[in-house]
């Protein structure tokens, strides 16, 4: 797919050949004419058609393939200039993992039946949407992470690990992030010890350096954001991250490693009365922190806040996660394309009208 707004030129100076472009219709309206004064009993009707009903009908009927070759023309001109432009082609992506919330808060029932089984859900759709290659991984997040369900390419196995997802209390996002970044990547060097548990001085890994101050350590090499066209992570969850290492730092290391974290928000902004062992309490959808990194990541946020919603977020989820952003690259050939089958288009109906190529 083609972004026409990034479209730029190798060779601008070429762009002067459009020029050409007048000339040629000029000797066309030149040719027209003369062989009008030659054929005049022939082509009475000329004047005529300008005043009559079907003025432009005619008009288009004789000079339509005029204006298909024109274009065509102009086409080949800007392919002289080499044209380049973003392009967004489809990525094999590899694995993707699904970090679901098991929290308490996810029993909340502002979105019908309930945020968790709203969740489990999407997570169903999204499963049986992805190509047979692509492997699936489930991380259940609640007051820890683990995974429930390595990266597999059996849709069964997943199937069951989601529909057992046990609820519990806390929501260590940051940790969610942590466990599915080491679960597609083993071989990224990711000390998941330090990094959930900073406060800890395990034996320094060598594919990874600490910052000064204590800080989550971070790759030596960093990607760019969204670099890593083989891996994704979906978290869904409404937000809000209680316990564990920092969600929005856990989400710089998986942008250090080119991953792009789709976030999926749960629940409303005002959220619903909570009851559990005699204490209540107001659960509300954060969505600040699930913009943030989804940003800082190049992925995505989505809010899911009914059914509808869940089809609507399974077909945008879907397509993005099989597309990928690629730099910019020459387009020149595709340019030519377009234009010899404008040209081709137009001779072909000249012929086929009048017999003739002009």
């Amino acid at each position: 797919m083609l972004e026409l707004h990034s479209i730029t030129w190798i060779w601008p100076f070429m762009l002067w050949g459009l020029c050409a472009l007048p000339l040629i219709m000029l000797l066309y309206i030149f040719l027209v004419r003369r062989s009008k004064q030659k054929h005049a009993p022939l082509n009475t009707h000329w004047t005529d058609s300008y005043v009559s009903k079907g003025a432009v009908r005619s008009w288009l009927s004789r000079h339509g393939f005029a204006l298909v070759m024109a274009l065509g023309i102009g086409v080949l001109l800007l392919a002289m200039a080499r044209p380049r432009a973003i392009l967004l082609l489809p990525s094999r992506m590899e694995t993707v993992m699904l970090a679901i919330d098991s929290s308490g808060s996810m029993r909340a029932s502002d979105v019908q039946p309930s945020r968790i089984e709203a969740a489990q859900t999407a997570a169903r759709l999204f499963v049986n949407g992805q190509p047979s290659h692509v492997k699936l991984g489930i991380v259940s997040v609640a007051g820890t992470a683990a995974v429930v369900q390595a990266p597999t390419e059996t849709r069964d196995d997943l199937m069951k690990a989601i529909d057992n997802l046990p609820l519990q209390r806390g929501s260590a996002l940051g940790s969610g992030i942590v466990i599915s970044l080491a679960a597609m990547l083993p071989a990224s060097g990711i000390n998941v010890d330090q990094l959930i548990n900073p406060e800890m001085r395990p034996e320094q890994n060598p594919a990874l350096t600490p910052n000064k101050s204590n800080q989550p350590i971070v790759p030596k090499i960093k990607l760019e954001p969204g670099a890593n066209s083989s891996a994704a992570i979906v978290l869904m969850t409404d937000g809000q991250s209680n316990i564990g290492p920092d969600f929005i730092k856990m989400a710089q290391v998986a942008a250090d490693l080119g991953v792009r974290i789709y976030t999926i928000g749960f629940g409303t902004p005002e959220g619903v009365i909570l009851k559990a062992q005699g204490m209540a309490m107001r659960v509300k959808l954060d969505e600040a922190p699930l913009k943030q990194v989804a940003e800082m990541t190049r992925g995505e946020y989505f809010r899911a806040a009914s059914e509808k919603d869940m089809e609507r977020i399974y077909q945008s989820l879907s397509m993005r996660i099989v597309m990928q952003k690629h730099q910019m690259s020459e387009v020149t050939a595709l340019f030519m394309l377009v234009g010899m089958l404008l040209v081709t288009l137009g001779g072909a109906w000249s012929i086929w009208r009048h017999g003739r190529l002009v």
